[in-house]
């Protein structure tokens, strides 16, 4: 989401509740019913979908100007995910149900609602297509790639993605192993495409990650 659109979310916080979430807090359970979503301000929100077994397949790591949790409150239906925050958030939270009746009044609001909806089923029909490619390595470029372009920020190092992350969450975002994933990041670093430190990456050559 760009600043203009976060901008608008902002502004509508009227329509919604301002709220202080701590580390471990769940927003929503998959299963349940529910007409609420999401605006992260601050913070982190890890998205994933349990399986019948228990092992979670996360969908999405959420940073600030994300909005989680939308899909199922526009379309009535119960919950297909569970959103944990995973550290200190701060978030607005909107009932559909009740916005929806402020729609003719706050114009800007309901198409830049509807315009993010359109991205990021824009953006989950690309990582679908990704998903499908037989090389598990260009699965985890894509997604470097991906969170580089949501939340890359420049400093003198390269582009530093604020969104921490263990190789453990790049195999369950990428539906590949651990061996790969630390494989994969290990090749990108000895070509001076990447650098990590702990938990946190940065893009040295966008050019060369785009051709990896």
């Amino acid at each position: 989401m760009d600043r203009h659109a976060a901008n608008v979310f902002m502004n509508a916080e009227r329509l919604g509740q301002r709220q202080v979430l701590q580390k471990g807090t769940t927003l929503y359970r998959q299963g349940e019913p529910g007409t609420t979503f999401f605006f992260l301000v601050s913070g982190r929100v890890q998205v994933g979908i349990f399986q019948e077994d228990g092992t979670e397949f996360i969908l999405e790591l959420m940073g600030p100007w994300s909005l989680i949790g939308e899909g199922t409150a526009i379309a009535g239906q119960r919950r297909m995910s569970t959103a944990i925050a995973l550290e200190p958030c701060v978030v607005i939270k909107f009932d559909y149900v009740a916005i929806k009746q402020a729609f003719a009044q706050n114009v800007e609001f309901a198409t830049t609602l509807m315009e993010v909806v359109a991205v990021k089923q824009w953006v989950l029909g690309m990582r679908i297509q990704f998903m499908a490619m037989p090389k598990p390595e260009l699965r985890i470029v894509e997604l470097l790639r991906r969170l580089a372009n949501i939340y890359g920020e420049a400093d003198e190092v390269g582009v530093r993605i604020r969104t921490p992350l263990t190789h453990e969450q790049v195999a369950s975002l990428t539906g590949t192993s651990r061996v790969t994933v630390t494989r994969t990041i290990t090749r990108l670093k000895s070509e001076g495409v990447i650098q990590n430190e702990g938990q946190h990456f940065w893009v040295l050559d966008q050019r060369r990650l785009n051709n990896a």
